[in-house]
């Protein structure tokens, strides 16, 4: 029985790369989609969200939701990306947004599916944090909430300290996770979550929709090297590699909070590793991850989503 999924995104190569896993795949059925600011513009992100159902033939609907940050401002990420955000050959959005809310979204999805939905939150947060905000009792209604962002116990990758997602808008970040017990997966596993480059070459080398996949895979082909690993990290499909298979991913509860004063650490997560605070735990913190697992999940969904 597939489970479903509404995921708040900001797509994004990696993202793009995990919508085509989830939406291949026969254990997930992909109820909504928002879009959020983040690794470029609002007006980007909802126009490749469209690209992406489009390129596969899928039929999802789309919710434009916050074009900045609750507080800070934006910082995007068309370097990484490619110009308007996502890399490769994708056709013209010609998707129909619907009109509503992307918070809203989140939050009729909620009613309409209950404990048989899980939210996938995979950009910057405030789209959920507006959500909860409309909707207290959200974490209730729904089975799950997943975010993917943060540092727990690592460094970051847009500062020493903190991870792009929650840097994004650490307001947002902390308000979810002062409102909503989820599923943090941030770098402590997705910098491990790598696709093979044997996949990717198997894809760059095939024509059609695979090449354009192949470059969603290698986002960062001139950066020389990925962090933690000699392949690229696909961030985002942790997140979904665990919803289809439990046993991806393997978590530890913390109590959590996420730095917004401004300062060198600000959208980093302060992790009560010890429980020096006494605190009761907030989140289930992403510790480990299977990665020859993870990669199997990936590699099944994208080639299903990809074929042709």
């Amino acid at each position: 029985m597939s489970r479903k999924v509404f995921f708040d995104t900001d797509p994004g190569c990696d993202d793009a790369v995990m919508l085509a896993m989830a939406l291949g795949h026969d254990a997930i059925d992909v109820v909504g989609l928002s879009t959020v600011c983040g690794n470029t513009t609002i007006e980007n992100t909802t126009r490749n969200a469209h690209a992406i159902l489009g390129l596969g033939g899928y039929d999802v609907p789309v919710s434009r939701g916050c074009g900045r940050p609750l507080v800070d401002d934006l910082t995007t990420a068309e370097w990484i990306h490619g110009e308007n955000g996502l890399h490769g050959d994708i056709p013209d959005a010609d998707g129909n947004t619907r009109d509503i809310h992307g918070a809203d979204a989140i939050v009729e999805a909620a009613h309409e599916y209950g404990d048989e939905l899980t939210i996938a939150a995979v950009g910057p947060l405030p789209n959920l944090a507006i959500a909860l905000a409309k909707e207290p009792r959200l974490p209730d209604l729904v089975d799950d909430i997943y975010l993917m962002g943060g540092a727990a116990m690592t460094t970051g990758n847009v500062t020493p300290m903190a991870e792009a997602n929650f840097h994004n808008d650490p307001a947002a970040a902390s308000r979810v996770l002062q409102d909503a017990t989820t599923r943090m997966v941030g770098l402590d596993v997705t910098n491990r979550a790598t696709v093979s480059p044997e996949f990717i070459e198997e894809f760059r080398t095939a024509d059609g929709i695979r090449g354009t996949v192949a470059q969603w895979l290698d986002y960062r082909p001139d950066s020389g090297t990925y962090p933690l690993a000699d392949a690229p990290a696909i961030h985002d499909a942790a997140v979904v590699a665990d919803i289809i298979d439990e046993t991806v991913l393997t978590f530890e509860e913390y109590y959590l909070e996420v730095d917004t004063t401004g300062g060198p650490c600000h959208g980093a997560v302060i992790c009560d590793e010890y429980g020096t605070t006494d605190n009761e735990p907030n989140s289930r913190v992403a510790v480990d991850i299977d990665v020859d697992r993870y990669r199997e999940v990936l590699e099944a969904g994208v080639r299903a989503y990809a074929a042709e």
